[in-house]
């Protein structure tokens, strides 16, 4: 303790920090603002830390180069030494932060932490809410592999729908009109260095806030916020009733970071790294890829919605989603802080949550959902090769190779996009089959241009022995007689 105590000692002399940190340290805060409900922030600004420390390893590796990205994604996931427990950690610290992030915005909301005078705090709070989004979806480009790809083509194709600037947008946003190894190192830059530095600016400029402003007080029901009283009668329940930050509310902040860092790990230890899920491939057309979590909810209303709304959904949804949360502060920033008598706060709150997990879930499971395995093309069960035909086998090798299996389940596997192919016999007959496939419908394309007379006489063959052995196949209706008068 004496060496410790003397090293201290010696920096302090020079540099001086303990002037700076114990201020900081030390400040007061209302003591009903030392509970476990204050302590998201503290655990959101623990797990970046984490995704800066683990993103500094991964980055002494990873190389951000089309023809050398996936490779190294390997190499980190088999060959290099706890490689894959940094993947890991890294992509489960920006799942738990954006959802720490998310409940953190909830709270503040909740609590009337956006009223007078902490608008300021709440608008930079939306834009490191908005980066922590941006770092994510970056990261997810990085995978570098078929989700990745096709996903960071439909997010091209929906900057490309603005107007008068669109062209210009994908332009930015790929480094070209298509999709390139430019691509790949201009994401990397940003999810290394550009994101990561106005996370850092903007964390730094809240903590400002937060100390100058004080920690938004217990919000008590009947306690208005008005702003010619509000400063003053803040103060004085600080100069009055008030605790140091450290180590009153601290405590819990630790503990608080503590438990992420637990759980980060153990998910991490449990479930490991997320991809990659096979080379991008540009002639595999047919794939809808799907995001990560916290864009689910937008992926299932595209997905569901009618295809002549997408446009003015992307282009007005999103926006006017955002500017609303950066005016909550300005629409309501005086009054009742406490959510016992914010009924309507609550209410779209739970709204809210309600919506984006109900898509997300739907983003999931919903039948137009595929089983993207597009590059290992799922195989054909046994038991339905058994006693076919060459012609028939020839059927379930084009199935196999053009990833039909990707929205169609066979024997329980396989995608759900699409009807299950077991009893597809039963259901259609061989002129219905040759022009599904031909012609498609409902949600299944025409193959009509990427397929040969061959093959599509091979594809329907092999269909037609799906059936049940005790069930008789599809038959063409009757032609009734006309009745004579």
């Amino acid at each position: 303790m004496s060496v410790i105590r003397s090293v201290s000692q010696w920096l302090e002399e020079r540099a001086g920090l303990g002037a700076v940190v114990r201020p900081v340290m030390e400040h007061q805060v209302p003591r009903s603002s030392a509970s476990w409900w204050y302590v998201f922030g503290s655990a959101t600004l623990t797990l970046f830390v984490m995704q800066i420390a683990t993103g500094i390893c991964l980055a002494l590796v990873y190389l951000p180069s089309a023809d050398t990205a996936y490779d190294s994604l390997l190499y980190l996931n088999y060959v290099a030494p706890l490689g894959w427990f940094l993947r890991a950690v890294h992509f489960w610290g920006s799942n738990a932060m954006v959802a720490v992030m998310t409940l953190h915005l909830i709270q503040v909301f909740l609590f009337g932490a956006h009223k007078y005078p902490r608008e300021m705090t709440w608008v930079v709070g939306v834009f490191l809410f908005l980066c922590t989004l941006g770092m994510a979806f970056t990261g997810q480009v990085l995978r570098w592999d078929q989700d990745a790809y096709w996903g960071l083509g439909i997010a091209a194709s929906i900057a490309g729908r603005s107007p008068i600037i669109g062209e210009s947008v994908v332009q930015i946003l790929l480094g070209g009109p298509i999709i390139a190894g430019r691509t790949l190192t201009r994401f990397f830059a940003v999810h290394v260095f550009i994101v990561p530095g106005l996370l850092i600016a903007l964390v730094g400029l809240h903590l400002f806030l937060v100390l100058r402003l004080g920690i938004n007080e217990w919000p008590m029901p009947g306690r208005l916020v008005d702003r010619r009283t509000y400063r003053q009668r803040y103060e004085e329940e600080v100069h009055k009733d008030g605790v140091p930050f450290f180590p009153d509310a601290a405590r819990k902040d630790m503990v608080a970071a503590g438990v992420v860092i637990i759980v980060v790990v153990l998910l991490a230890v449990i479930f490991g790294p997320f991809g990659p899920g096979g080379v991008p491939d540009p002639t595999i057309i047919d794939t809808a890829p799907k995001p990560d979590f916290y864009f689910l909810a937008l992926y299932a209303v595209f997905a569901l919605l009618p295809p002549w709304t997408e446009t003015t959904l992307l282009l007005l949804g999103p926006p006017l989603a955002i500017l609303v949360l950066f005016l909550v502060p300005f629409i309501a920033g005086t009054g009742e802080k406490s959510w016992k008598r914010r009924p309507v706060a609550v209410l779209s709150v739970i709204l809210i949550v309600l919506i984006v997990t109900t898509l997300a879930g739907l983003g999931v499971i919903v039948p137009w959902s595929p089983h993207m395995e597009a590059w290992s093309a799922t195989p054909t069960p046994v038991q339905y090769l058994r006693g076919r035909t060459p012609l028939q086998l020839q059927g379930a090798l084009v199935i196999q190779n053009k990833q039909c299996r990707n929205c169609h389940s066979l024997g329980g596997e396989g995608g759900k996009r699409g009807p299950a192919l077991d009893g597809v016999a039963t259901r259609l007959t061989s002129d219905q089959l040759v022009r599904q496939v031909l012609q498609g419908g409902g949600n299944m394309p025409a193959y009509g241009k990427n397929l040969a007379p061959a093959e599509v006489n091979a594809v329907v063959a092999f269909m037609e022995t799906l059936r049940p052995a005790n069930e008789a196949p599809a038959r063409p209706a009757a032609k009734v007689p006309p009745v004579s008068r």
